[in-house]
């Protein structure tokens, strides 16, 4: 599988990798992508364009390594990032601050758009200058939500200076991530082991329904809902685990799956293959999740730097395939998984799928693109 993958070293830790969302018609495999640093002495915001397609060897594989476009300084390590459309990057940082990159892709350039300064703050000042570290965004453009280590939520607007809604005080403990569920409702992961959902219309700071780990309260990271099963929703915590939760219902996960040794960093649904999930760990892991219907007659096992073979071609979701993520044990029925980093190093902190590509960044100042997930 590693003859797909080409390797660009950046010099940079690589906190967060995204792709640039295609147009809505776009048949092409996406071609850019943006990164964002950490833990340098100057952090930055980089736009890639991938290997050119003109370099495809005798059996297709990509040589071409990724070109930088351009790039940008960032005040603060990368915490998250995500685009708002094709040309705008919301990207939140540890000292508080959410700014909104802009890519010029006629003179490729990025310039600072607009700027939310200490959007998350802790109210004693003698604390890091005051700012808390933003830790999650996302964005359904033009809104923008913003959660901290302070516990707050935002919600912004592109173009608007104010904060269209601000709840201050929606967790006591650090919020790590979030997710749109539908226009109006978002979902937040704790450092408690909490997924809350809050209704954006009601005027109430109280989250509608609040979900719980059960036991040791594991700090989960990252959470990612199902693109076509809103009530389906995956996270990933401290301990590596993989949990799948049905909003709809308990408020118990309805799997939790051994996954990774160590901290799960991100988890993603393929927009387009849902039955297809991607995990990344500080473990120097990233593993693909396959739950489509054909490898029902294999046994499950995790194939060390294999690939798996099954690819979902099915044009409408069929109800048991996505009932497969809800199975009790989807392990145990039909789950093929596999490490796409067999010679595992230092922490993956990052990766996003689109189409047939993979990207995703690591500690160890690279970043990896594989056009060819699905082969």
């Amino acid at each position: 599988a590693m003859e797909d993958v080409c390797a660009k070293f950046v010099s940079q830790k690589i906190s967060k990798t995204r792709w640039r969302p295609l147009p809505a018609a776009a048949l092409q495999p996406p071609d850019v992508f943006a990164t964002g640093s950490w833990d340098n002495e100057d952090n930055r915001i980089s736009i890639w364009s991938v290997g050119d397609v003109g370099n495809a060897g005798l059996n297709g594989e990509f040589q071409a390594e990724p070109q930088l476009l351009c790039d940008i300084r960032h005040n603060g390590d990368v915490m998250d990032m995500q685009f708002l459309d094709q040309e705008r990057i919301v990207v939140a940082s540890s000292t508080g601050t959410v700014t909104v990159f802009r890519h010029h892709q006629n003179n490729q350039t990025l310039s600072a758009n607009q700027r939310w300064e200490k959007a998350h703050y802790h109210v004693d000042q003698e604390i890091s200058c005051g700012g808390a570290a933003c830790t999650g965004v996302i964005c359904n453009n033009p809104e923008i939500v913003t959660v901290g280590e302070d516990g707050r939520i935002n919600l912004f607007r592109a173009d608007q200076k104010d904060a269209v809604r601000t709840i201050d005080n929606a967790d006591s403990s650090t919020l790590h991530a979030v997710t749109f569920l539908r226009t109006t409702e978002i979902l937040t992961v704790n450092s408690i082991g909490q997924l809350k959902i809050w209704d954006l219309r009601q005027q109430r700071n109280e989250p509608s329904q609040i979900f719980s780990l059960t036991g040791d309260r594991v700090p989960l990271h990252c959470v990612d809902r199902h693109p076509n099963q809103q009530h389906i929703v995956a996270t990933g915590g401290q301990d590596g685990m993989l949990s799948i939760w049905d909003i709809r219902q308990d408020t118990m996960p309805v799997s939790l799956l051994n996954a990774h040794e160590a901290e799960m960093w991100e988890v993603h649904f393929h927009p387009s293959n849902p039955d297809h999930l991607f995990t990344c760990s500080e473990d120097g892991s990233l593993w693909h999740w396959d739950t489509s219907t054909d490898v029902a007659e294999k046994p499950s096992f995790l194939h060390q730097g294999g690939r798996s073979t099954t690819y979902f071609t099915h044009s409408s979701i069929n109800q048991s395939v996505v009932s497969a993520w809800l199975s009790n044990d989807p392990t145990k029925d039909r789950m093929e998984i596999t490490n796409l980093i067999p010679n595992q190093t230092l922490s993956v902190n990052t990766l996003d799928v689109l189409g047939p590509c993979l990207v995703y960044g690591t500690d160890a100042e690279a970043i990896y693109v594989n056009r060819q997930i699905f082969a």
